[in-house]
């Protein structure tokens, strides 16, 4: 899943002047962001060193966001639906036609 969003974001970096691509480049910069100094570059949530991945993992595995939370607080509800808000944008805006 996440090498379909590292696709989808190398997309809209490439269409950089439409009004969805310049939306999302805002708003990821205020929920994750990649730092070579943190964590050798992985995708964390802002302020964290909580990659991004981790939310998803849990996800995937079943478990609630509330878990998630709970297990990293330094994560912010705000923060994680933020996050969810985003790849479900990138993921409808650019998903192939059938």
């Amino acid at each position: 899943m996440l090498t379909k969003i590292k696709g989808l974001w190398d997309t809209i970096v490439v269409k950089a002047g439409s009004q969805l691509a310049k939306f999302v480049m805002t708003l990821t910069s205020r929920v994750v962001h990649s730092d070579p100094d943190i964590l050798g570059g992985t995708p964390v949530f802002v302020g964290t060193r909580v990659p991004m991945r981790t939310l998803l993992d849990y996800l995937e595995a079943g478990d609630s966001l509330e878990v998630f939370l709970d297990h990293f607080p330094s994560v912010s509800r705000e923060q994680t639906i933020a996050a969810l808000e985003l790849a479900k944008e990138m993921l409808t805006a650019y998903a192939n036609p059938a």
